[in-house]
């Protein structure tokens, strides 16, 4: 990948500590994110989607997992979408964005 696109915006609802929306899991609520974002954009073949970044900050518990890679599951994405979550607190989708940004060179094997 040489390029990252930002190609739409689509948020979560917001809660407040312990609210309405606290047993609510991060990855149920970051898939209806993504689900939007493919109704937004129906011409996009989401198997040609490379990777999908998300920040979640201060995971623990349940959501200690790729919250990214659970959430594109539980929305339908494609099995062969990866998926990676940056855990950086304040600056978590700012560094998604980054990282999404970096240049990727192919894996390459090593002995």
């Amino acid at each position: 990948m040489t390029q990252a696109y930002l190609v739409n915006g689509v948020r979560s609802a917001i809660g407040n500590f312990g609210g309405t929306l606290s047993p609510v899991r991060a990855d149920d609520l970051a898939a209806h994110v993504l689900k939007a974002l493919l109704e937004k954009n129906s011409s996009l073949d989401p198997s040609v989607i490379e990777d999908v970044i998300m920040g979640c900050a201060n995971q623990a518990g349940e959501d200690n997992r790729n919250v990214a890679r659970m959430a594109l599951l539980l929305a339908g994405y494609p099995v062969v979408v990866p998926g990676e979550t940056v855990n950086r607190l304040c600056a978590s989708g700012l560094s998604a964005a980054a990282n999404a940004a970096h240049p990727r060179r192919p894996a390459t094997a090593h002995a």
